[in-house]
């Protein structure tokens, strides 16, 4: 018999979360079956895009990406995940999960690709190194081609550190966007061509302009910049969406004044999109990442909470900003 801990919404949010919505149980996890699989937490991911789908009753939910896990197999009925790999997987807020491979909406786990080096922490798994958001983002997507600038917003997060290195490795001048001087003095500290703190500008479309004049190619949007970033960019410019930090705890969803004119005059091609739609690219990119860190052209920073008690405390601090790097709970 094996329990597992498990955190549950107690009670749906009403604008910013607070760890009374959360409530923490204990439960039995059922015998496996057929292609089950027993997976302990080593470290679970804490993401922005978790606040926004906050009406699941509890932090379990049919798509690929939501509260992932990066665990162990202690038990295994499934010959493609033996017992002592390791696995990304979405189970939830639990520390241990009888699950599937394969679930209703698709693919629930994967195997850490074997190369994994041991000097990298699989912590990495579940952000930097695995989640992919940052590169297809700007090679699906965006197509990026060396000699381009390409500006980031919420540059200092997680998928924007990434992404601003990757254009650096494939010769794009990077210009980032972040809300502290610290995150600014980071972003410098990666190789940002340019960086200012958007909190701080008298005016969020000359920053833009004077951090380059010459306009964008490319747009990767995550942030508060959309509208300023539009009159920027390049004729025939594209932008990548992936997310929308600044307004998941809003209680009444923003819309920004119509752009249609700055997108029709500069014949804008705007796309949103999730990373699953290339999940069958994930263990080349993967390894192509880890190459790349390898080698010292890409840098991470994590906010590592110990302890699964603290995961509420953890999410909240995370949607507040506080820290640099992606933020993970270690089990």
């Amino acid at each position: 018999m094996v329990k597992a801990k498990t955190w549950i919404l107690k009670k749906h949010f009403d604008g910013f979360p607070k760890e009374s919505n959360f409530e923490l149980k204990e439960d039995v996890l059922p015998e496996l079956r057929d292609g089950d699989v027993l997976v302990k937490a080593v470290y679970l991911s804490l993401d922005p895009y978790m606040r926004s789908v906050h009406k699941q009753k509890q932090f379990i939910s049919p798509y690929k990406y939501l509260n992932l896990l990066s665990g162990r197999v202690v038990k295994s009925k499934d010959p493609a995940f033996p017992e002592g790999c390791y696995v990304v997987a979405n189970c939830g807020w639990r520390t241990h999960s009888v699950t599937k491979a394969k679930g209703p909406a698709g693919p629930t786990m994967t195997r850490i690709v074997s190369e994994w080096p041991s000097d990298i922490s699989m912590s990495l798994a579940l952000g930097s190194l695995g989640i992919l958001t940052g590169l297809y983002g700007l090679e699906e997507v965006c197509k990026i081609q060396p000699g381009e600038t390409i500006l980031v917003s919420a540059a200092a997060g997680a998928v924007g550190a990434m992404v601003g290195q990757i254009c650096k490795i494939k010769g794009c001048k990077v210009v980032g966007s972040a809300g502290g001087d610290d995150k600014v003095a980071y972003l410098k500290e990666l190789g940002f061509d340019q960086a200012f703190n958007y909190k701080t500008v008298s005016s969020l479309e000359e920053a833009l302009k004077n951090a380059s004049p010459e306009g964008y190619d490319c747009y990767f949007e995550s942030g508060p910049s959309f509208t300023a970033a539009l009159k920027n960019m390049k004729p025939g410019g594209r932008i990548a969406v992936c997310g929308a930090i600044a307004t998941y705890n809003d209680t009444t969803p923003q819309m920004c004044p119509y752009p249609h004119h700055e997108i029709i005059t500069r014949q804008l091609k705007i796309e949103g999109f999730m990373v699953s739609s290339w999940q069958h690219k994930d263990d080349e990119s993967v390894k192509r990442m880890l190459k790349w860190m390898k080698e010292g052209k890409l840098k991470t920073k994590e906010v590592v909470t110990v302890g699964f008690e603290n995961m509420p405390a953890a999410f909240i601090r995370m949607l507040k900003g506080d820290g640099l790097g992606k933020a993970i709970v270690k089990v």
